[in-house]
């Protein structure tokens, strides 16, 4: 019963996120990657977090204290995955890993600022 509960308000904030505008902030630079955050790593990963594993969010103080200090390594995990993260390389398409490293990096910069 909490298990269906937790499944049903995952897929309601990430349908909502994938819905929701995109801050003005992302700008053109950053749209594709957003795009591509919102269809494919929200689920997962709503507001930097990790509803999977707590201590593997997209915050910059926890990408640090893992090792990823730049926007490559995050292209890098998005392509290939790491742990018990599958790798997107594919369904991101070409560039898409790197968009989203980018984009992941700049928010983790800005603190997750909220749209």
């Amino acid at each position: 019963m909490v298990r269906r509960l937790l499944t049903l308000l995952v897929c309601l904030i990430a349908s909502l996120l994938v819905c929701w505008p995109r801050p003005a902030w992302a700008g053109e630079a950053g749209e594709r990657g957003a795009g591509l955050f919102g269809q494919h790593c929200v689920g997962c990963h709503v507001n930097g977090g990790n509803l999977i594993r707590r201590g593997k969010t997209l915050k910059l103080e926890a990408l640090r204290r893992n090792g990823i200090v730049g926007p490559e390594a995050i292209a890098a995990i998005a392509a290939g995955g790491i742990g018990q993260m599958g790798g997107y390389g594919g369904v991101l398409g070409e560039g898409g890993p790197e968009a989203v490293g980018a984009w992941v990096w700049q928010q983790a910069e800005a603190g997750w600022p909220r749209a």
